[in-house]
């Protein structure tokens, strides 16, 4: 009865032994980080595991981020060495022990104290020149960044006119980097809408010097720069300078000229310089005839010149009046000045094209 027991256990556990055995892994598995003495991924390394720290035995290549993983390890006691290139080790930890259905963690770290004494002197040297110069570029660019910060919000509170505290922003901002153009040209864009027309005309010429130096003149900054002196000058009644500068943003950005001679034409009428705004009106129109603004702008400048004939009592306007003013009706026949155009024009005993007044 014994022996049938004993023939009964052997059998049992001749099945589940072999069970077990299959379901357990039997390899093991690597994975890390390798990065060089400046903190950079090494990439399209190998990493190398042997047993005698040359034959590889094994060998698992690092990605662009410096990242590698291996499995189907051999459990054993490795040396595992890092090739930056082919042939050459640059880094090895000696007796690294690998079990069964484990991952086992190596980095290589370049930049750990005990691998850079070991550096010839020369080297540790470039090493350190290269920190220094990395953490001043990084402090550079955080820099960078909250200018950025400081010049969008800048921007935005011009755009609501809220010029006091772009002001304050771009005060910072000059003061932290005061040979960025850029930054002067907003400061004068946000000391103009308070009106400050001596201190905007003074930052909008440092930003035109600056940009006019540098390496890389910036055609777009210098047109905005003009653009915004343009205003400046018209609203100090310096017309022939505010001419110049307008004609002068047209040249560096032809493609705009004509929102620059409309803008032009906007603050000479807005100034009350007649004459000054019928020419800026004939340059914005021959940039672009179908805008109807400058049509209308010229057409109010030239109505202010109209007389009255003694004898008939009635309106005389200079000639083109007519013309600008159904030139605008025709572009814009709902627009804002539309009932004032023809107003005027019955006044002066022009008629409404019909082509266009049908809409209204």
């Amino acid at each position: 009865m014994r022996s049938k027991v004993s023939l009964w256990l052997a059998t049992v556990l001749f099945v589940l032994v072999p069970a077990f055995a299959h379901g357990q892994d039997t390899t093991a598995k690597i994975h890390g980080h390798a990065q060089d003495p400046a903190n950079a991924p090494i990439a399209n390394g190998q990493v190398m595991l042997s047993t005698d720290g040359k034959t590889p035995l094994f060998t698992f290549p690092t990605d662009a981020n410096g990242d590698y993983k291996g499995e189907g390890i051999k459990p054993g006691t490795y040396y595992v060495t890092l090739m930056a290139t082919p042939g050459k080790a640059v880094d090895r930890f000696d007796n690294v022990k690998f079990t069964a259905g484990t991952d086992t963690l190596q980095d290589f770290d370049l930049s750990r104290p005990e691998y850079i004494k070991n550096l010839p002197p020369e080297q540790q040297k470039a090493l350190q020149e290269a920190k220094q110069k990395n953490a001043e570029i990084n402090k550079e660019n955080q820099a960078v960044g909250k200018l950025n910060d400081l010049l969008k919000q800048a921007r935005a509170d011009n755009a609501a006119k809220k010029y006091d505290e772009s002001v304050t922003l771009m005060q910072q901002a000059t003061t932290m980097k005061p040979d960025a153009a850029v930054l002067w040209l907003e400061l004068g864009i946000a000391q103009t809408g308070l009106k400050k027309y001596d201190d905007a005309a003074v930052s909008l010429k440092k930003a035109l010097d600056l940009d006019t130096a540098s390496k890389k003149p910036n055609p777009e900054v210098q047109a905005a720069d003009n653009n915004a002196l343009g205003e400046v000058y018209a609203n100090t009644n310096k017309i022939t300078d505010a001419t110049a500068a307008y004609d002068a943003a047209a040249k560096l950005q032809p493609a705009n000229a004509s929102m620059f001679y409309t803008n032009e034409t906007i603050v000479l009428s807005r100034a009350g310089q007649t004459d000054a705004t019928i020419a800026a009106a004939d340059k914005a129109i021959a940039a672009d005839p179908k805008k109807p603004i400058p049509y209308y702008l010229k057409g109010q400048a030239l109505i202010s010149k109209a007389t009255v004939d003694p004898k008939t009592q009635k309106i005389v306007a200079p000639p083109g009046t007519a013309d600008a003013y159904n030139k605008y009706l025709e572009l814009a026949p709902d627009g804002p000045m539309a009932p004032e155009a023809k107003s005027i024009l019955a006044e002066i005993g022009e008629k409404v094209n019909t082509k266009y007044s049908a809409k209204h």
